[in-house]
């Protein structure tokens, strides 16, 4: 019987019978019963509402001419100064269309990549090789950009770093100035941002793949299917969904770059492709001490990267997926 009742099809009105079973006092009775749960859940939601929901309310000083000495709620009302005077800077169109493009390279070359590496390790049959790979992919996750941008700087040095080297004693080539290149330095940011960060993702893509179904691949290998065809057609879709969300969440950074990695690969020297919003804030607002304005400029950003969640988890659902909510 219990059986039966498992395998029969959900009425339409099973969701509004709970519902009303959880205004009626259902939902008191479940916080009773889980007490423990719920008293488990307090720390990490006082920590989002001082950390996270609190520091909202520092945003109202980008409507605000902002001065230490008068506080927040002292300071002049100047209403979208700040947003007029960040529109009409030609500074923002620069490091805006900065941002975009390096981000985009990273979407573009940096996301497939922890994709093609879960599907490769999956493939592997010797365990303790699978779990040196894994191990050797991950370790640049740990390492600090300070560390590891000086990694890189030693690297490309053009007199003594062991890339020139190569390239002069094999091939002839002349010193190449990769961080001085306008041409070199973005792809020397996207490749150093897939190094750091690529094994590190391949986690949650291996986690999505252990949740399939190994009768798929053992009847797909009886009716003659490759390795190939296996990951085509069960590798995958088993991961699509997972392959949504993190696209998903991935477009609401493309407004943000980050402030380490770029900051330490900067120089003047590529100031015109390097200078992103987050270098910005940094310079105008920290140094300059125009908190005001870089405030207005943090408010377009996180409403931007809003837009952006909001039509990508749209467009995600267009394709059958089932998005974030």
């Amino acid at each position: 019987m219990r059986e039966k009742l498992a395998a029969a099809p959900a009425s339409p009105h099973t969701e509004p019978r709970v519902s009303a079973r959880l205004k009626s006092g259902g939902l008191w009775k479940c916080i009773k019963r889980d007490k423990y749960l719920y008293l488990m859940l307090i720390p990490v939601i006082a920590y989002y509402l001082v950390f996270k929901y609190a520091p909202m309310f520092g945003e109202i000083i980008a409507f605000k001419d902002y001065r230490f000495a008068d506080g927040i709620w002292g300071s002049d009302w100047v209403g979208l100064k700040h947003f007029r005077k960040l529109f009409g800077s030609p500074d923002f169109f620069n490091i805006l269309k900065n941002t975009l493009l390096l981000n985009v390279y990273t979407v573009v070359f940096g996301f497939p990549v922890p994709i093609i590496l879960a599907l490769l390790l999956n493939e592997l049959r010797i365990e303790w090789y699978k779990r040196l790979v894994q191990n050797l992919l991950y370790v640049p996750h740990f390492i600090s950009w300070v560390v590891l941008g000086g990694i890189i700087i030693a690297l490309l040095s053009p007199s003594s770093g062991a890339v020139n080297m190569a390239l002069h004693n094999v091939f002839g080539i002349e010193p190449v100035y990769f961080l001085a290149s306008q041409f070199w330095w973005p792809i020397v940011f996207v490749l150093s941002g897939i190094w750091h960060s690529a094994g590190w993702n391949t986690i949650l893509y291996m986690a999505a793949m252990t949740g399939i179904d190994p009768q798929l691949y053992e009847a797909a290998r009886i009716d003659g299917a490759g390795r190939i065809r296996q990951i085509w057609h069960i590798t995958l879709p088993g991961i699509r969904s997972t392959i949504a969300i993190l696209l998903i969440l991935r477009m609401g950074y493309m407004m943000d770059i980050g402030f380490e990695h770029i900051f330490i690969l900067q120089n003047s020297a590529v100031s015109e492709v390097a200078d992103v919003i987050s270098t910005y804030v940094y310079r105008m607002g920290l140094q300059n001490v125009q908190y005001s304005y870089t405030t207005a400029l943090g408010l377009f950003q996180s409403v931007i990267g809003l837009i952006l969640i909001v039509s990508m988890n749209r467009v995600v659902k267009l394709f059958g997926e089932k998005g974030l909510w």
